[in-house]
């Protein structure tokens, strides 16, 4: 298999405002360290060997580029797609990576949301991707902790059970998956130029019969994708994540 991450790191950060207007959100410091973000995922990548990587870039790009380079420091090659006006969202920005011939059909391509800390075990994930001869394979969750209180009511309208932020057994994406390139070669006249990856695009692909596979994670993960959940982050959950 030939495996190339792509690193989605493009994106305003506005809910992470007003540190964001400073700095770009895959930059925002973490763990005892206070090493960037990015900086974890990628040495996590490597911990798992995969050495080539795409950092899929727009908003204050060259702060990321001027840190990392090309990756000589983490033992990685480290090239970057800068997104455009035209392909939008993060399936555009997939999709202006490989007509920019970065990702080729040949591909396995590892696609890691660049706000999303889960010390998963990614050889595992390749290995079944693989076994499995999917065409994509997504992480998924097998529980969420919903933000909010969740009540029973009766039929009088009496609250007879109220739980505060309670876990539910069901199975989330955590933005984390395995795509064969391949399925992107028109995927443009299907979807256009401006598409979301979970939403749109592994939707369209269900349902025109490809093979998507659900990998089921169930260790400790982090959606830092607003200052909320940045400041309730627990570091020894993901300890292992964050090591140097």
């Amino acid at each position: 298999m030939s495996i190339i991450a792509a690193i989605l790191a493009g994106g305003e950060g506005s809910r992470f405002r007003p540190y964001t207007e400073i700095v770009p959100k895959p930059m925002i410091p973490i763990g005892p360290e206070e090493k960037p973000l990015l900086e974890y995922i990628i040495r996590w990548l490597a911990k798992y060997d995969i050495r080539d990587i795409v950092l899929l870039v727009g908003y204050k790009w060259k702060q990321i580029r001027n840190y990392f380079s090309h990756g000589e420091r983490w033992n990685v090659k480290i090239r970057y797609s800068l997104d455009t006006k035209e392909y939008r969202n993060t399936g555009g920005a997939l999709l202006n990576a490989y007509n920019k011939r970065i990702l080729n059909d040949s591909d396995i391509v590892l696609i890691w949301y660049g706000d999303i800390l889960a010390p998963l075990n990614v050889k595992e994930l390749l290995n079944m991707h693989h076994k499995w001869k999917a065409d994509a394979t997504i992480v998924l969750a097998n529980k969420y902790q919903v933000p909010v209180g969740v009540a029973k009511i009766n039929d009088n309208n009496d609250v007879i059970e109220l739980k505060e932020k309670p876990w539910i057994e069901v199975y989330v994406t955590i933005g984390v998956l395995t795509l064969n390139v391949e399925v992107l070669k028109n995927i443009e006249e299907e979807l256009g130029r401006s598409f979301d990856i979970m939403g749109d695009l592994v939707p369209w692909m269900i349902k025109n019969d490809y093979i998507v596979k659900a990998y089921v994670y169930k260790g400790p993960w982090y959606d830092m994708g607003s200052l909320e959940r940045y400041k309730k982050l627990d570091y020894d959950e993901i300890k292992e994540f964050l090591k140097e």
